[in-house]
């Protein structure tokens, strides 16, 4: 019986993704060790054959916590935001879970034994989006170039998700945390407490981002136990493109020692004459190497 899972979620239109996230992971020998999961938010029956020769289990995905259907608007979809923080419901029988968004892609197997080892004595296994390179982490609005109103992502979303201001404070310009990738153990209570701050968000706020801020206040108002992991376990590239190594024929971080990126995430997408590589594999844009070249490529992963 295999204990450790990798676990995503996806709907018909990012199914190809999903399945890019799957071979990513199943070409390394230890991937045998390890069992994949998918929830389903939307996948066609066509879809779901496919998929079922490839994974360990598919289970349709469900509003956990009762959200109305006027802050749903037909976008089943919107069950990522929710599900994920009740994986030991749907699938009970593993002891780690590591969940990775279908927009990401495992590139060196390193990764997925770092987070599996973070959450080890029940401590939360997750990255903070910043590091080498970020040139902005929060931004503000000034006024009459003195006065400052924070627009950092976690303040803004906590206002309006009617947290209250002492702890919307506190979230302020404490480093982002992007909830793509992550891993914690079913015995951790870090699922309890995330629950019940989904639970607020969910109540004031929108839906999309709810679950995120939901964990941001976990870890950094109720200080669940946490280990931050390096930058290279989850790569958005929005924030900052990575470098191409022609040598050893893969992606690296762009900045000395150029370490190998281990999950590849392409959250909030790359967007090129308005089209968004997660849903056109054609895209490709200009990446420099370590070699001195610049080589037009896509970032999603190439079987």
């Amino acid at each position: 019986m295999k204990k450790n899972v990798i676990v995503s979620l996806a709907d018909a239109n990012y199914y190809p993704l999903l399945s890019e996230l799957i071979n990513s992971i199943k070409r390394f020998e230890k991937s045998r060790d390890i069992a994949i999961c998918i929830l389903d938010a939307g996948l066609s029956d066509q879809q779901k054959s496919e998929l079922s020769s490839k994974v360990d289990e598919i289970k349709s995905a469900e509003w956990d916590i009762e959200v109305p259907d006027n802050k749903i608007k037909g976008r089943e979809w919107l069950k990522s935001q929710v599900s994920r923080a009740f994986l030991p419901k749907y699938f009970p029988d593993y002891e780690k879970y590591l969940w990775i968004d279908c927009d990401a892609w495992v590139n060196d197997w390193q990764a997925i034994e770092l987070y599996f080892k973070a959450c080890e004595n029940e401590k939360l296994g997750i990255t903070q989006t910043i590091g080498p390179g970020y040139k902005i982490t929060s931004r503000v609005n000034w006024v009459f170039g003195k006065l400052a109103i924070i627009k950092s992502q976690n303040f803004k979303h906590a206002l309006k998700s009617k947290i209250s201001y002492e702890k919307a404070r506190k979230l302020a310009f404490a480093p982002h945390i992007n909830i793509g990738v992550f891993s914690l153990e079913k015995k951790s209570t870090t699922w309890e407490k995330w629950q019940e701050n989904l639970k607020r968000t969910l109540k004031g706020g929108d839906i999309f981002g709810s679950e995120q801020l939901a964990m941001n206040m976990s870890v950094y108002i109720d200080n669940v136990e946490t280990e931050f992991l390096p930058l290279n376990c989850n790569w958005i590239t929005s924030n900052l493109l990575p470098k191409f190594d022609e040598v050893n024929n893969t992606f690296v971080e762009p900045y000395l020692p150029n370490y190998k990126i281990g999950i590849m995430h392409l959250a909030a997408g790359i967007w090129k004459d308005n089209k968004d590589m997660r849903l056109n594999k054609e895209i490709e844009i200009d990446v420099k190497t370590l070699q001195g070249k610049i080589l037009n490529k896509s970032l999603r992963f190439i079987n």
